[in-house]
C-alpha cells in the first residue's frame, strides 16, 4: 500500500458509485507490474473518479497517490496524467479542492515536463493550463520549456499554456507576434488562435490571415481541447465574426454550416460551399434549410446526381432540396419522386430525428396553389404522412372523404378543415374515435359539428391530473370560447414550474376569454426571461402578435429578436424546414410594428 494510504477514511468519501472504500485497491492495482491488472485499475479509477467529467470527494484524496504513481511507478504514467487532468478540469460541488489538491501535487511532477515522450509533456503543459491561477509561479518554467521544446505540437500547446496564464498582456502579445512567423505551422496557429482571443471587433485581418494560413498547412480538430474556460478554439473566435469565418470558409475551413446557423441572412454567402459539402441526405437537408431563405428559382445542376441516387433516402432530401431552392421544374420533381417510391416516401426519415415524408407537405408550404398537381396525387392515392396538404385544397379533400375517413387519426386536421362539408360519414368516424378517447378526432369533430361535448369528456378522462391539464390547454387553445367549461382545468396550469407551461396556459385562456390584463404578462415573461429562444417560445411571440399587445418587460426580448444580426432562436435539428429564426424574427417585427 502507498504510504499514508490508510490514514484516509475512504468509506466516508464518495465516488461515482458510492463509498469510496474500493479506491485504495484500485490504486495499489493501477501500479502492479501485471498490465492487464493495470489496464483494469485504471479503467475503474477513471470511471469513479472523474465520472464522464463529473468528480467527487473522493477525487480530492486520491490525486496525491495519482500523482506518486505518475512520477515513481511502473504504470501507465500518461492515462494517470490524464486522470489528473480529468480532475483539474472536471465539474461537481468538489471542484475546487480537487483543483487545490492537483496544483499541490504539481510542483513535484515538474521533472515530467521534460519527459522523453511528447505525449507526457503534452499532458503535463494540459494540466498546469488547467490550474489556472494557482500555476502563475509555473511560468518561468513554461517559458524556459518554449526555448527548449523541439516538438512542434508541444510548442504549440506551450504557446497557448502561456496565453492563457500570462497576467502581462504586452509580453503576451510581443511573443505571440515574434510566433507568427515560427517555421512551425503548429505554433504559428497558436500564437495567432490567442491573439484572436482577446483581439477587437471586427477581427483583424493581419492576425486573421495568419491563423487561416497555418490551420491549413496544419488542420486540427479542436472539437475535445484539453483547455480550460477562457481558451477560445480558432473556429469559435472566428464565428465572433461573420465576415472573418466567411473568409475562413472560402479558404476551405467546414464552417459554412456553422455560419448560417450563427449570423443571420447569409444563406447566399454560404450556399456553394453548402452544396459542395452535400454528399449525404443530412448535407442535402442543410442545402434545403438555406435555400428556404432564399428567393430562389436558379437551376441547381449539382443536384441531379443526388436526384438520381440509388440511395432512397439521398433521393429524398435531394428533392426536398431542388423544393426549398424553388429550382424550376422541382414539382414534376416531387411527382416523380412520389411514382418511383410509392412505399418508400412515405417512410425514409430525412434525418434519425426528423418526421417522415415531408418532402410533399414542403412542396405545398413553398408553391401554394401552384402545387396542385402534387395535391391531386395525393388525393388520388392518400397516404398519413402526406395527406394533410389537402388541408390547402378543400375541393379536392371533399371528393376523398371516404379515403379520409380511413386515415384518422392523421387526416382529422383536413376534415376539420372542411367544416359541414366533411358530412355525416366524417362526423360518424370522428364521433367513434372521439369516443374512445382520440383527443385529435374529438377536436375535429367541435369544428365540423360545432359540438365541443365529446372534446370536453376526453379532457376530463385522463387518467391523472398533468394530462388533463395538457389536453385542456390544448383544447382551449383550439376551440376557443367552445371550451369555456375547461377554464379551471387549464387556469390550474398557470401555477406549473415552467416558464413555457405557464405561457402556453395564458395563450389559451386568452383566446376562451379575451382577459389580457393576466394573460399577456405571464406570456411576456416566457420571452422577457429568456435567454436563448427555441421553438415554444414561437408560440408566445404568435400570442402576442395575435393579441396586438407587447408587455414593457419582454419589449428588449422581442427588439432583440426583431433586429439582432445573430440568429435568436435555435434551429435544432435541421429537418430541411425553414430556419424558425425566420419567422421569430418576421414575427417580432410584426409586433412591434403593431405595438409601436
Amino acid at each position: 500500500m502507498p504510504e499514508g494510504i490508510d490514514d484516509i477514511d475512504w468509506a466516508a468519501l464518495e465516488h461515482a458509485y458510492g463509498p469510496a472504500g474500493d479506491v485504495p485497491g484500485l490504486l495499489c492495482a493501477a501500479g502492479s507490474p501485471d498490465a492487464q491488472v493495470r489496464d483494469e485499475a485504471m479503467e475503474d479509477l477513471v470511471s469513479s473518479l472523474c465520472h464522464q467529467g463529473t468528480i467527487y470527494s473522493a477525487t480530492a484524496a486520491a490525486v496525491p497517490f495519482v500523482a506518486r504513481l505518475a512520477l515513481e511507478g511502473t504504470g501507465d504514467r500518461l492515462g494517470l496524467l490524464w486522470l489528473l487532468h480529468g480532475a483539474a478540469t472536471g465539474t461537481g460541488p468538489a471542484h475546487r479542492s480537487v483543483r487545490r489538491a492537483v496544483a499541490t501535487a504539481l510542483p513535484g511532477l515538474l521533472d515530467l515536463a521534460a519527459d522523453e515522450d511528447p505525449s507526457v509533456r503534452r499532458t503535463m503543459v494540459w494540466i498546469v493550463a488547467a490550474c489556472e491561477n494557482a500555476s502563475l509561479p509555473l511560468l518561468p518554467l513554461l517559458r524556459a520549456r518554449l526555448d527548449a521544446e523541439e516538438d512542434a505540437e508541444v510548442r504549440a500547446d506551450l504557446v497557448t499554456a502561456l496565453g492563457l496564464l500570462d497576467v502581462s498582456p504586452g509580453t503576451r502579445e510581443t511573443r505571440n507576434r515574434r510566433l507568427l512567423s515560427a517555421p512551425e505551422p503548429p505554433v504559428r496557429r497558436a500564437a495567432a488562435t490567442d491573439l484572436l482571443r482577446t483581439a477587437p471587433l471586427p477581427l483583424p485581418a493581419d492576425l486573421v490571415e495568419p491563423a487561416l494560413d497555418a490551420e491549413q498547412a496544419a488542420p486540427t480538430d479542436e472539437t475535445h481541447h484539453p483547455w480550460p474556460g477562457s481558451y477560445r478554439p480558432l473556429t469559435d473566435r472566428l464565428m465572433d465574426d461573420p465576415d472573418a469565418a466567411l473568409r475562413a470558409v472560402a479558404r476551405g475551413l467546414p464552417l459554412a454550416w456553422d455560419l448560417t446557423e450563427t449570423w443571420r441572412d447569409r444563406e447566399r454567402d454560404v450556399l456553394p460551399w453548402l452544396a459542395e459539402a452535400a454528399t449525404d441526405p443530412e448535407g442535402l437537408c442543410r442545402v434545403a434549410r438555406a435555400g428556404a431563405a432564399l428567393e430562389g428559382g436558379v437551376p441547381a445542376l449539382w443536384l441531379e446526381r443526388h436526384l438520381t441516387s440509388e440511395d432512397p433516402a439521398v433521393r429524398v432530401a435531394a428533392t426536398h432540396a431542388a423544393v426549398r431552392l424553388r429550382v424550376p421544374g422541382a414539382l414534376g420533381l416531387v411527382l416523380r419522386l412520389m411514382d418511383e417510391l410509392p412505399d418508400e416516401a412515405a417512410t425514409v426519415r430525412l434525418t434519425p430525428l426528423t418526421a417522415p415524408g415531408t418532402v410533399v407537405p414542403a412542396a405545398v408550404e413553398t408553391f401554394g396553389t401552384a402545387a396542385e398537381p402534387v395535391a391531386r396525387r395525393v388525393a388520388a392515392r392518400p397516404c398519413a404522412p402526406w395527406v394533410d396538404v389537402l388541408r390547402h385544397f378543400p375541393a379536392l379533400a371533399a371528393g376523398r372523404v371516404d379515403a379520409l375517413v380511413r386515415l384518422l387519426p392523421a387526416s382529422a386536421g383536413v376534415l376539420a378543415a372542411l367544416g359541414r362539408d366533411a358530412g355525416d360519414i366524417a362526423v360518424r368516424a370522428l364521433r367513434a374515435r372521439a369516443g374512445a378517447g382520440d383527443l385529435t378526432s374529438a377536436v375535429a369533430l367541435a369544428r365540423v359539428t360545432g359540438d365541443a361535448a365529446p372534446a370536453l369528456d376526453v379532457v376530463r378522462a385522463r387518467p391523472d391530473a398533468v394530462a388533463r391539464r395538457e389536453a385542456a390547454v390544448r383544447v382551449t387553445d383550439a376551440l376557443g370560447p367552445a371550451a369555456a367549461a375547461l377554464l379551471p382545468i387549464v387556469e390550474e396550469r398557470l401555477s406549473a414550474p415552467d416558464r413555457e407551461s405557464r405561457a402556453d396556459a395564458a395563450a389559451a385562456i386568452w383566446r376562451v376569454t379575451g382577459r389580457t390584463h393576466d394573460t399577456a404578462p405571464v406570456i411576456g415573461d416566457q420571452l422577457a426571461r429568456c435567454g436563448d429562444l427555441y421553438g415554444p417560445h414561437l408560440g408566445a411571440l404568435r400570442a402576442l402578435v395575435s393579441m396586438g399587445l407587447l408587455p414593457e418587460a419582454a419589449r428588449p426580448a422581442v427588439e432583440r429578436v426583431a433586429f439582432s444580426p445573430r440568429r435568436a432562436v435555435s434551429g435544432f435539428p435541421c429537418d430541411a424546414t425553414p430556419h424558425p429564426d425566420l419567422e421569430a424574427r418576421a414575427l417580432a417585427r410584426r409586433l412591434l410594428a403593431a405595438t409601436g
